[in-house]
């Protein structure tokens, strides 16, 4: 009866309201309120994040009218937990919050200070701290993050912090949870570490550490996960691992570690993903790992791994993943296997594998991933592709994480229903014959490498527009015909070289417009380059090398701004390197802040309904260019630390452009075997990166710019089979490169580094006066003059003396003689 009376009611209710509002609301405001301190030291730092990047809009929330505890990013104790962890200078009581989580990842791209962290380092009272994927670079604040005592979490990662793990985080007693993987840090990994023997996931990955790994690791006895990949680590894997009996992953792989795999690591009986491939492990596969029950993943790919693979690693029934390749591992070619598994990647690259390809590998219906390359396979391209059937448990797909890089894989005979195949490799094999259309039919494709093999044939297949394939190579094989493009759009790396195709550069090249990487070096290519290679924008790599190609450079190639590599050499290309397309290659003028940095391995990722995410990643094939007067592979995992562009063998007249200068990232710039003439500009010494430049087998004239002494990266330097002149530089690196084959055929260089002095080196020549000069005859005369009268004289004496000149006698004396011949035959008698 009193509810049914509508004012009553609506008195209540105002009553209720003001109630409400007047005492239960600023109770429960003053509860969840944070301590002042705090919401200070969380204002402070929104004021140094806004002063880097004002656009920020994450703290909209952040504002001193309002409880930190409301705030976005921001989580509090209730209040009856709230007093043992505030600060001892805190006025805070058991009615009040204290701020316990910050959430604060993913903040801004800007590069940030690590200084601007410590406003965090008043809030004591934190438990969980993420500040992972930012750009925050310095050292990690070491007496600010030990005075975070109660930390529990701790997630620096993908962040740009340097120098050594401060010793002050291994006392973190309470710690649970640490990441701090892909940064910069440095230096070995302290034995402190075993003092945290609470930690259940140590994150370490993607840095520079190195050294032994301690054997206090194995203290830390909760550890379920462990992550040290991608480091500089060396030696024996610890033995004092085997004691982490709670583990479940182990992730120590792209290190250098060696010796052998510990013999009782099948006693890690949780152990359910092992990855300790590229290192430099001995020996063979472990017995004791048949006791792995709950293994998921093994990786043991990239090692020196030797002996037979055990057919009792396909009896796992739970095993998902298993790469043996790159290794001296080899396959037993008789052995029958029946799988227990259901394999999503398996790789045998290099396991010796003979013939045809196992048929067990047709029983593996959700493979992914398939790498069979290097191996002794032959015969005909795989049919199975005929016969792809996709059902409704296709997962969920995610386009791959593309970098300028990719992978390697293998392939099979016949793989049944094998729906989810997403990276597909033939590589090093000897399959033959076509490749059959149907591989159109895999919409999942992501990475197709049949290279090295001999298939061949002038039909490609024509791939759906819309697939996602992002990587294809079918370089060094026999096909022919017209270059193909029926590619999906989406396609980054092109690899066509090393084949038999024929005629011009097709038009409809320009609808490949993500186009990264175009490989089409060694085949028979003739005609200009068509204007419409020039509007794939995004081609960084760019190989037409030994083709026959014709015509000038076309001045619109400067269109490709991000070209990095450009390889038109070996053609017959004529007329003079163009001003224009030199001034426009913006992506080799100058390198960009990360090129010396690796680049990450091109990446798939597939999550399954069941929010399960596989992902993987591999490395591409390496690009072979001349590289420093020889051909060189150059690593996918850090292509893009190289800039170059070679010209040569071509026939390119007039002078060196001088604006080449401006492309100051070159590190090897090749024009030798044309026609070019005039002086070599001295401008090139502008070229601080250069390493490499060849001007040999040209019609140069002058002499070698003496500003040559400045590049200081240079280590090749071939200006021979010109006509230069003069001395050769002296200083800098020039110094280093006396090599004479350098030089040779110059015929007017002199210089230290051809043992051919210059003229202004040698010694001068005595000069007599002009007053000597003049009376130089007269006194050759009088000399000899004097010397004849002299030797006649000394003559006539030493024949009179010796007795061979006698005076006539007189005429008396010959009449005495002969009026008295008795006289004298008298006296002889």
């Amino acid at each position: 009866m009193v509810m049914a009376n509508p004012s009553l009611r609506l008195l209540l209710q105002s009553i209720f309201i003001l109630f409400f509002f007047f005492f239960l609301l600023p109770c429960l405001s003053s509860s969840w309120s944070c301590p002042e301190y705090q919401k200070q030291a969380l204002l402070q730092f929104k004021s140094s994040i806004l002063a880097i990047d004002s656009s920020l809009h994450t703290f909209d929330s952040w504002n001193s009218s309002s409880s930190c505890c409301l705030w976005d990013k921001v989580a509090c104790s209730s209040p009856s937990n709230s007093n043992s962890n505030s600060n001892s200078t805190s006025t805070s009581t058991s009615t009040s919050s204290v701020v316990i989580e910050l959430h604060l990842s993913n903040l801004s791209s800007q590069l940030m200070p690590s200084n601007l962290l410590a406003p965090l380092f008043f809030i004591r009272s934190l438990r969980v701290l993420d500040i992972s994927q930012n750009s925050i670079n310095g050292q990690i604040p070491a007496l600010g993050f030990g005075n975070l005592s109660n930390l529990v979490h701790l997630d620096l990662s993908w962040n740009e912090f340097n120098g050594s793990i401060p010793p002050q985080l291994f006392q973190l007693r309470h710690l649970q949870y640490l990441d701090l993987g892909s940064n910069k840090l440095q230096g070995g990994l302290s034995p402190r570490v075993g003092s945290l023997q609470g930690l259940r996931m140590l994150n370490l990955s993607s840095n520079r550490l190195s050294g032994e790994l301690p054997e206090e690791i194995g203290n830390l006895t909760k550890l379920q996960q462990l992550s040290l990949s991608s480091n500089k680590f060396s030696n024996a894997i610890p033995s004092s691992i085997l004691y982490l009996g709670e583990l479940e992953e182990i992730d120590l792989s792209n290190n250098a570690l060696s010796m052998e795999i510990p013999t009782h690591i099948g006693n890690l009986s949780t152990l359910s993903s092992l990855s300790l491939g590229n290192n430099k492990l001995t020996g063979g596969i472990p017995a004791s790992m048949q006791k792995l029950n709950k293994l998921n993943s093994l990786d043991l790919e990239g090692n020196m791994l030797t002996g037979e693979i055990p057919f009792w690693l396909f009896d796992f029934k739970e095993l998902q993943e298993l790469y043996l390749g790159g290794n001296s591992l080899t396959w037993n070619n008789n052995m029958k296997v029946v799988p227990k598994c259901s394999l999503f990647g398996l790789s045998l690259r290099s396991c010796g594998l003979r013939g045809e390809i196992p048929e067990w590998i047709s029983t593996q219906k959700s493979l992914l991933v398939l790498d069979l390359s290097k191996n002794q396979l032959h015969g005909p391209f795989p049919q199975w592709v005929l016969f792809q059937r996709l059902s409704s448990d296709l997962p969920n797909y995610y386009p791959p994480l593309l970098s300028p890089i990719t992978i390697f894989l293998g392939s099979c005979r016949r793989i049944g229903d094998a729906k989810f195949l997403s990276i597909l490799m033939l590589d090093g094999n000897n399959f033959s014959g076509p490749i059959p259309q149907s591989i159109s039919q895999l919409p999942l494709l992501q990475l197709l490498d049949l290279s090295r093999n001999r298939l061949s044939g002038n039909i490609f297949p024509v791939f759906d527009p819309q697939m996602s394939m992002g990587y294809a190579d079918f370089s060094s094989n026999q096909f022919s015909g017209e270059v193909p493009t029926t590619f999906p759009t989406a396609i980054e790396i092109l690899a066509l070289g090393g084949n038999k195709f024929s005629g011009a550069l097709p038009l409809n090249l320009k609808k490949l417009r993500n186009l990264e990487r175009l490989e089409l070096q060694d085949n028979n290519i003739s005609g200009e380059l068509p204007d419409s290679l020039l509007q794939i924008s995004h081609l960084r790599v760019l190989n037409l090398r030994n083709n026959s190609l014709q015509g000038s450079i076309p001045k619109t190639l400067s269109n490709l701004q991000n070209l990095r590599i450009l390889d038109l050499s070996s053609n017959n290309l004529t007329g003079e390197i163009p001003i224009e397309f030199v001034n426009n290659l913006t992506g080799m003028i100058e390198a960009p802040p990360n090129a010396t940095s690796q680049t990450p391995d091109f990446a798939v990722a597939i999550s399954f309904f069941s929010s399960k995410i596989f992902r993987t990643e591999f490395a591409v094939n390496e690009l072979i260019v001349n590289w420093k007067k020889s051909k060189q592979g150059l690593s996918s995992h850090n292509i893009d630390m190289y800039f170059l562009l070679d010209l040569s063998n071509n026939q390119l007249s007039s002078e060196i452009p001088a604006s080449l200068c401006t492309l100051k990232a070159l590190k090897m710039l090749n024009l030798s075997y044309n026609k070019l003439s005039g002086k070599i500009p001295a401008l090139l010494s502008n070229l601080k990166n250069v390493e490499g430049l060849d001007l040999s087998h040209n019609k140069l004239s002058g002499p070698i710019p003496i500003a040559f002494t400045k590049l200081q990266q240079l280590t090749t330097l071939d200006v021979s089979n010109n006509k230069l002149t003069g001395r050769i530089p002296i200083g800098g690196q020039i110094n280093t490169m006396a090599d004479p084959n350098f030089y040779a055929n110059n015929s007017g260089l002199c210089g230290f580094q051809i043992r051919v002095p210059c003229p202004e080196d040698l010694p001068p020549t005595p000069k007599l006066q002009e007053d000597d000069n003049k009376e130089e005859p007269w006194i050759l005369m009088e000399t000899v003059g004097i010397g004849y009268a002299i030797g006649f004289l000394l003559t006539i004496g030493i024949i009179f003396l010796a007795g061979y000149f006698n005076p006539s006698p007189p005429p008396n004396s010959r009449r005495h003689r002969r009026h008295h011949p008795q006289r004298l035959i008298r006296q002889r008698i």
